[in-house]
């Protein structure tokens, strides 16, 4: 049975905002039917936080479905990224303004900087003022490690409230997650269940802690984020999918089982590592896909 959407914990950030602990992710959904029917079935379970970027090209789409809708505008949460080639004070502000003509809205509930490409600094110094001034809710980063962190914290006024970074059962990123939780910055977690050779589904602990429970194994590993209090965008374009992602709150593992997947940990990504200054510096010259 699917649950109540007021069902999903609303976790608190350190402006005294929220944000919900569960998310639709849009990631690689490239054409208009997928991307509007993933985000018609999430709101019918009971989604109410969609996770997209101007990277991803799709954010037209989101701005028609959520329109779509009839959803009252307050109670959705939004998150867009900058992608790697806005750099700059008035750069960002310009790539902003697309941004939300693509999406439809007249406020953004977060905005995070994509990658820690360099120049990071201007551009974050541009978020700070539209916070300021209301047309953002909550701004941060994505792909941030605890060094880049320290340095935009260093010559900024307003701490990150969130950090969206690669975390999965092979991946997990315990000191960075403590990190994070000493500075008061949210950790949300993409690719949470893992992907290509490092994809955790087919895990044998995996396997036996879900039909402990009953549940799928994609079930059990987003449960796993849920514990250890991370937000959580898991993509789906099936239905079925959708809908059992979203039903996760309805039992929990226990300490035997959360040590049982803290020990799968072999700090493998999937993603680019942040820390590639030839990768982030190539990024820069990639349009976004908008």
């Amino acid at each position: 049975m699917i649950k109540m959407h007021n069902d999903i914990p609303q976790i608190p950030l350190a402006n005294g905002n929220t944000i919900p602990q569960l998310g639709l992710g849009v990631f690689q959904v490239d054409n208009a039917e997928d991307t509007k029917n993933s985000i018609k079935w999430a709101l019918a379970a009971g989604y109410r936080h969609i996770d997209t970027a101007a990277y991803y090209g799709n954010e037209q789409w989101v701005g028609e479905a959520i329109k779509e809708s009839g959803l009252d505008r307050s109670e959705l949460f939004v998150t867009t990224k900058l992608w790697n080639n806005v750099r700059g004070y008035d750069e960002t502000k310009q790539a902003f303004g697309e941004s939300m003509a693509r999406l439809g809205l007249d406020y953004l509930d977060l905005l995070l900087i994509h990658w820690p490409a360099p120049g990071y600094v201007d551009t974050w110094k541009a978020m700070e003022d539209l916070y300021r001034e209301g047309k953002i809710k909550n701004i941060g980063v994505s792909n941030f490690e605890q060094n880049q962190l320290e340095d935009l914290m260093s010559q900024t006024e307003i701490k990150p409230m969130i950090d969206q970074i690669e975390t999965h059962p092979y991946f997990q990123q315990t000191e960075l997650h403590a990190y994070l939780e000493s500075q008061g910055i949210q950790h949300e977690a993409w690719s949470p269940l893992g992907g290509g050779k490092n994809n955790a589904l087919g895990d044998p602990v995996i396997a036996k802690i879900a039909a402990a429970h009953n549940v799928t194994p994609a079930q059990a590993i987003l449960r796993w984020h849920i514990q250890r209090e991370e937000v959580v965008i898991p993509k789906s374009i099936h239905e079925e999918r959708v809908a059992q992602n979203r039903d996760i709150f309805a039992f929990g593992l226990d300490e035997d089982e959360m040590q049982a997947i803290a020990k799968l940990d072999q700090g493998k990504r999937v993603g680019p590592d942040p820390q590639n200054l030839a990768w982030l510096k190539k990024s820069m010259t990639y349009g976004s896909r908008a």
